[in-house]
């Protein structure tokens, strides 16, 4: 006998994008059906409560959640706008105060030269900025922008803040070189206000920035009247500064140890760590000796 051969029945098959597409198909028609049919009303109204209603409801639930997304996209985008309006405008603020807050910088520096100004009015004096500083953040040498052009010439005093900076050691025809008292290679001829007394004052650097304080010594004090807080001015002795300048005031005063002269301490008149404005004296103390 001659085996059998069964043939093997191929199953039907039905690809799954075709049964999605019968399934919009459907759920389409029936959507169809509904809106063009009383439905609800006849003899089908089970079916459509069973089968038309589910598919209503899912489709108003997923158009009213696009809905709210879409409504929610809109708000979001004005937020981001109206966000970025605010930036500009925070922005333009910083800027503004910035600008107010230099403004108000500069209006207190002229101020303080006008009061400068005032206070040594039988001085001809002249305005100049700071346009360079040879050292770190302490103006011990510095450029300003006046120079022969505007009259200037070595030797001039330059005033600050309340009182002395230091005096033009070169000129330029539109610029000029300052060196300040607290250079360690200056020295000033001073005198106490309020008792006469003379005193050298001598730069210190390191001091300066230690405590915020200049040297002095050669105090010649024998009643012991100079005390801490008195006055100290340059010296009608002094040949390169003229008489009278605000030096800054006795912080401290001690004994050397010859019993003789006193040394101690000052704190200047002017700030050597914040100069952009300066007055420059236009005499010179060798001119009022001739």
């Amino acid at each position: 006998m001659s085996p059998v051969i069964k043939k093997k029945r191929k199953k039907f098959t039905i690809s799954s994008k075709y049964l999605l597409l019968a399934l919009a198909g459907l759920c389409v028609c029936l959507m169809i059906f509904t809106f063009r049919t009383s439905v609800f009303d006849g003899p089908l109204k089970n079916v459509a409560g069973a089968v038309v209603v589910p598919f209503q409801r899912g489709i108003a639930t997923v158009g009213g959640y696009f809905s709210d997304r879409k409504a929610q996209f809109a708000l979001l985008e004005d937020v981001m706008l109206e966000n970025e309006e605010l930036r500009q405008q925070i922005d333009a603020l910083t800027l503004e105060n910035n600008r107010l807050q230099q403004d108000r910088y500069e209006l207190n520096n002229l101020r303080s030269l006008y009061e400068l100004d005032q206070a040594y009015a039988d001085y001809e004096k002249v305005g100049a900025r700071v346009i360079a500083n040879e050292g770190d953040n302490w103006f011990y040498s510095f450029v300003i922008d006046k120079g022969e052009e505007d009259g200037i010439q070595v030797d001039c005093n330059v005033m600050a803040g309340s009182g002395l900076v230091g005096r033009v050691v070169s000129v330029g025809p539109n610029y000029a070189k300052v060196q300040s008292i607290i250079n360690d290679t200056s020295n000033v001829s001073a005198t106490v206000l309020a008792s006469s007394e003379n005193m050298v004052v001598s730069g210190d650097l390191q001091s300066l920035k230690t405590d915020g304080l200049i040297r002095f010594s050669q105090l010649t004090d024998k009643n012991n009247r100079v005390s801490v807080g008195d006055k100290v001015v340059t010296s009608n002795i002094s040949d390169k500064y003229m008489p009278g300048i605000l030096i800054g005031y006795i912080s401290s005063v001690n004994t050397t140890s010859d019993n003789l002269t006193k040394s101690g301490y000052l704190m200047p008149a002017a700030d050597f760590y914040h100069l952009e404005e300066v007055l420059v004296v236009m005499e010179v103390k060798q001119q009022i000796k001739e």
